[in-house]
C-alpha cells in the first residue's frame, strides 16, 4: 500500500507510477460511416427543425479516453481511485451510439470532465464480455449509459444518446449522488488532520462541485516541504481556481509536479482552473475575473490562450444576454479559430439562432456564417440550417433556393434523404 492507501497492483493491464495507480487507456471514417453520420445529423435536425441545442465548449479534441481492460479491472481501478465507472453500453448497428461516438465523446470539455472523475469503458452489449455484463446490467435500448460505483452498484442509468451539455450534466449529477464530502467534513470538524483525510476531503469537495480552497489553503499553510510527492499531488488536486494562491503555488511547483503528471494533465488542470474563474466572473458579474483568467492562460498555457479568450468573451456575453458582445467575439472566432472549420461555423450559426433569434444584427451574422459553412461543404443539412435562418430573417425565396441546394446534395446519398429535404421544403412553403 502507498501513502494514499492504494494497492500497488491489480493486474498486468494496470501500471503504477511512483506507487500511485494511473489509468491505462488509449484513444480509439470510411465513406459508409461518413454517410451514416451525415444522415444521423440530418434526421436529428429535421426532427427538431426549429432548434438544435448547441452547448458552449472549447475545441473538439482530446475527448474521453476509454479504459481498455475488462470490466472487473475497471471496477478495481474505480474502487482504488474512488471513482465511478461510466459505461457506454452500445451496439455496433446503433445510429445514436455512433453519433455520440463521433460528436460527444471526442469533445474536449467532455474529455476534461470524464477523464478526471470517471473510469470510462465502452462495452458492446451484443458480443464478448458485453453478453455476460448484460445479465447483471440489463439493456433495453441503445445506447444506455451506466454509472457504476466501485462496489458494482448502479448509481445512475440513462437511456438514449445525449448532447455534450446533457452528458456533462448527467455526470455532475452522478458526482453529487456519490458525494462523500460530508463524511470527511464531520471528521475534519472534529479536528482530524491526517493528510490522507484532508486530501480525500478536498478531492470529494471538488468532485461535488463545492469549494475546497479554504481546506486546501489551511493544509498548505502548515507545510514546510511542498516538494514531497504527497504534497505535489495534493497541489495538483487542489488547483481549482485561477484567481487563488493555490494556483500560484501550483505554477511555482509546476516542474516538480510534472514528475507525476503528464504535460497534458497539467495543461488541462490550468485550463479547468481558468474556466472556473470565468464561471466565477459570470456568477458575480465581475468581468475583471475573466480578464484574470485570460492573463493566467496567456502566461501558463499560451497555445490555447487566444481561443480561450474569445470563447470566454462569448460565454460571458451570453450569460449577460449581450448580443453585441457575443457577436463581436463570434466574428473573432470565425476569423482567428474556425475559419476553415465548416462544422464549427455551422454549429456557431445554430448557436446564435438559438440564443439571439430576436436580435436582427445577430441573426444577420448567423446568416452570413451559415452561408459560409454551407458553401462547398457537401453537407446538405448545412444548407437546411442556412435555409432555416434565411426564413427566420424573412428571406423566403432565398431559403427555398438554399433548400434546393440541400435537395441536390441529398440526392447523392439516398431517396430517403431527398424525402426528408422535400418535407422541410413543404414546411418552408407553408410558413
Amino acid at each position: 500500500m502507498n501513502s494514499f492507501g492504494m494497492p500497488k497492483h491489480f493486474s498486468n493491464r494496470l501500471v503504477t507510477d511512483n506507487k500511485i495507480l494511473k489509468r491505462l487507456d488509449s484513444v480509439n471514417r470510411s465513406q459508409n460511416i461518413r454517410i451514416l453520420v451525415i444522415k444521423i445529423k440530418a434526421m436529428r435536425f429535421i426532427a427538431s427543425i426549429f432548434l438544435i441545442a448547441i452547448s458552449f465548449t472549447f475545441a473538439k479534441a482530446d475527448g474521453i479516453k476509454f479504459f481498455k481492460g475488462t470490466f472487473e479491472e475497471a471496477l478495481a481501478l474505480a474502487k482504488a481511485e474512488d471513482k465511478v465507472i461510466f459505461i457506454d453500453a452500445y451496439a455496433v448497428w446503433c445510429g445514436p451510439c455512433k453519433r455520440m461516438a463521433s460528436q460527444v465523446f471526442p469533445d474536449k470539455e467532455v474529455g476534461q470532465f470524464y477523464n478526471r472523475y470517471f473510469v470510462n469503458l465502452k462495452m458492446d452489449m451484443e458480443r464478448g464480455e458485453g453478453l455476460e455484463l448484460r445479465k447483471k446490467y440489463p439493456v433495453s435500448a441503445f445506447p444506455t449509459l451506466f454509472y457504476i460505483d466501485g462496489n458494482g452498484e448502479v448509481v445512475q442509468k440513462v437511456k438514449g444518446a445525449q448532447n455534450v451539455e446533457n452528458f456533462i450534466k448527467i455526470g455532475k449529477k452522478v458526482l453529487q449522488l456519490t458525494d462523500k464530502s460530508e463524511e470527511y467534513a464531520a471528521a475534519y470538524e472534529k479536528g482530524e488532520r491526517d493528510p490522507k483525510l484532508i486530501y480525500n476531503y478536498v478531492k470529494s469537495l471538488n468532485k461535488a462541485g463545492k469549494s475546497s480552497l479554504k481546506v486546501s489553503n489551511d493544509y498548505l499553510r502548515e507545510q514546510d516541504d511542498l516538494k514531497s510527492e504527497f504534497n505535489l499531488r495534493f497541489l495538483y488536486e487542489a488547483n481549482v481556481d485561477a484567481d487563488s494562491k493555490v494556483f500560484e503555488t501550483f505554477i511555482e511547483y509546476r516542474d516538480q509536479i510534472a514528475k507525476y503528471y503528464s504535460e497534458t494533465e497539467i495543461q488541462d488542470r490550468i485550463l479547468a482552473a481558468c474556466q472556473a474563474t470565468v464561471q466565477k466572473a459570470i456568477d458575480f458579474e465581475f468581468p475583471e475575473l475573466m480578464e484574470t483568467a485570460v492573463e493566467k492562460m496567456e502566461a501558463h498555457y499560451s497555445a490555447e490562450a487566444e481561443e480561450f479568450e474569445i470563447r470566454s468573451k462569448m460565454r460571458y456575453a451570453l450569460a449577460m444576454k449581450n448580443a453585441e458582445g457575443y457577436i463581436d467575439a463570434a466574428k473573432d472566432l470565425v476569423k482567428k479559430v474556425i475559419k476553415k472549420d465548416k462544422e464549427a461555423q455551422h454549429d456557431l450559426a445554430l448557436d446564435i439562432m438559438k440564443n439571439f433569434e430576436n436580435d436582427r444584427d445577430a441573426m444577420e451574422e448567423a446568416e452570413d456564417i451559415a452561408e459560409d459553412a454551407a458553401d462547398d461543404s457537401g453537407e446538405y443539412h448545412y444548407y437546411i440550417t442556412y435555409a432555416h435562418i434565411l426564413k427566420r430573417n424573412g428571406k423566403k425565396e432565398k431559403a427555398l433556393e438554399a433548400a434546393e441546394e440541400a435537395k441536390e446534395l441529398a440526392s447523392k446519398i439516398s431517396p430517403r434523404d431527398v424525402r426528408m429535404v422535400e418535407a422541410f421544403m413543404r414546411k418552408l412553403e407553408e410558413g
